[in-house]
């Protein structure tokens, strides 16, 4: 009797229905192996790269050495509350690239995690520390303050104006130690009210920060993130046409305590800021949002809004960054300087699981480091790892960076290319590097049932890509919030052969969808 399928058997069922539920029993650089029938390896191109994981490819023979090596030695893997020398020089050396190209002197503080929504919640959990801290701080200023002023009543050096009485609904003339009394007892209910309200955390819509309790509330897909609302501090979702009004939103959400001074020999109200917005959190090229790019112009006007608000900005480039686009992180390219950084997926180097988020020092609050922590992060075997891995990038002045620009131009190029041909069929091609995506029109108004069903149901892309699987031994996805997208992101080492490859997949594809032929597309037969 065979055992019962409980790892995600649901999840399997459906990916057959589509051809999706290949066995793979090996991978080397952009290659993934299956079995056929006889037994005999059929190679698969790999153009999905384990989501961005794959900078190098499948098991980079360098990073497999260095792997083995450790693990022959007998490495420790659980050595908490110890010295990390190690993952301090990665710490390091993060921060030195990342200097580079932003041209900042100013150092980042690591904190490492094993995923990349581990270092999205890492960056927002202690954003809100550092929030929370202003506001302690805040109001024990503020007590200050109103203590002098209450000393200096009662001294008969300054007085209550009447103005100033009516705050706390206090009569015409009513001064003294009384009024003063009564009027600090106001402002504490009214500061006390206001200092609990809820952190602020703002998005982009579209954005995909993973699917943790936290990190899901950050997600615009609202398949992902409805069901579990109740359970985290919900984000305000920012349009890109909404980007220019950030200042103003920024403005609206203002809240105030209240503080008193002494002007002349009067006693006056003085409204301080509260530091309520906590965060924003943002993609520079957001990958299950559909490979689409952040320009420029919004990124300057999102870095000038946040700096007048101080509101500390998250760039998640867990998909992005590790050299991707052409250079370390996405974001230089358009100008955006982060508070935080959350790197993740590459950084492992298609081995570790390892993410790590980097905190600009000038923010970064010591505490955290003793009320947040992970088993399996900052261990020996991912943070050496994540070593060879800048090892790598930054070898030979930088080639990596160079050859995935280079490569990223010739996949586009191609992409472009199958655009321009079927112009009725592709909607759009987007991205920059190796992290570039095919948009194909709404089929959800097709006669062919099939394809109208899949495009109703938000699976189109999975279909597509089922298809290119079976006929082409081509494996991609699409992405996570815009189905109809198909991702794109192999390794630096990709060849023309391998996307000759996918452009005769795609170049089918596109001409069956444009035939609306619905059999050819959809029946599930054997692989080739």
């Amino acid at each position: 009797m065979a055992e019962p399928d409980l790892a995600e058997s649901h999840l399997l069922g459906w990916l057959s229905t589509v051809g999706l539920d290949a066995h793979y029993v090996r991978a080397e650089g952009d290659y993934l192996y299956r079995l056929d029938e006889r037994g005999r390896e059929i190679p698969v191109v790999d153009f999905a790269g384990g989501y961005g994981s794959l900078m190098f490819g499948h098991n980079h023979p360098e990073i497999v050495a260095l792997a083995q090596q450790m693990l022959t030695a007998q490495a420790p893997v659980h050595a908490q509350f110890s010295r990390h020398p190690y993952a301090t020089e990665l710490a390091a050396r993060l921060t030195a690239v990342v200097q580079r190209e932003t041209g900042e002197d100013g150092t980042y503080n690591a904190v490492f995690a094993n995923s990349g929504a581990e270092a999205v919640e890492i960056a927002v959990k202690h954003a809100e520390l550092d929030r929370a801290l202003k506001v302690a701080e805040l109001q024990t200023e503020i007590a200050e303050h109103l203590e002098s002023v209450r000393a200096a009543v009662t001294e008969g050096t300054a007085a209550v104006p009447d103005e100033v009485a009516r705050v706390a609904g206090l009569g015409t003339g009513e001064a003294g130690p009384v009024a003063i009394d009564r009027l600090i007892a106001h402002i504490d209910e009214v500061n006390a009210a206001r200092a609990g309200a809820e952190p602020l955390l703002f998005a982009l819509e579209g954005g995909f920060h993973g699917k943790l309790m936290g990190s899901v509330q950050l997600t615009h897909n609202a398949a992902y993130r409805t069901p579990f609302a109740a359970l985290g501090t919900s984000a305000r979702f920012v349009t890109r046409e909404e980007i220019p009004a950030l200042p103003k939103i920024f403005e609206e959400e203002r809240v105030d305590l209240l503080d008193l001074a002494v002007s002349g020999n009067e006693v006056a109200v003085v409204h301080r800021r509260l530091p309520l917005l906590c965060a924003f959190v943002l993609e520079p090229i957001q990958g299950e949002g559909g490979i689409r790019l952040l320009d420029s112009e919004s990124a300057a006007t999102i870095q000038s809004a946040c700096a007048e608000a101080d509101v500390p900005i998250v760039v998640d480039e867990v998909q992005s960054g590790m050299g991707r686009t052409g250079t370390f992180l996405a974001s230089t390219g358009i100008g955006l300087r982060g508070d935080y950084y959350a790197l993740a997926k590459s950084l492992g180097g298609g081995i570790a699981k390892a993410a790590v988020m980097l905190a600009r020092s000038s923010r970064y609050r010591p505490q955290f480091e003793l009320v947040h922590s992970s088993t399996f992060a900052k261990d020996y075997f991912s943070t050496t790892i994540g070593l060879k891995v800048l090892d790598l990038l930054e070898a030979d002045d930088g080639a990596a960076y160079r050859k995935a620009a280079e490569r990223g131009a010739h996949l586009l190029d191609m992409l472009r290319s199958v655009q321009r041909d079927f112009p009725d069929v592709v909607r759009d091609v987007r991205g920059r590097g190796l992290m570039a995506g095919l948009e194909f029109h709404d089929q959800s108004g097709s006669e062919v049932e099939g394809l109208r069903q899949h495009a109703e149901g938000a699976t189109l892309g999975y279909a597509l890509a089922g298809k290119l699987l079976r006929s082409h031994r081509v494996r991609t996805f699409p992405t996570a919030s815009s189905p109809n997208t198909l991702r794109f992101e192999p390794s630096i080492h990709i060849g023309d052969k391998e996307v000759a490859q996918l452009e005769a997949g795609l170049r089918e594809v596109c001409a069956l969808l444009r035939a609306q032929d619905g059999p050819g597309l959809l029946e599930i037969t054997p692989a080739a």
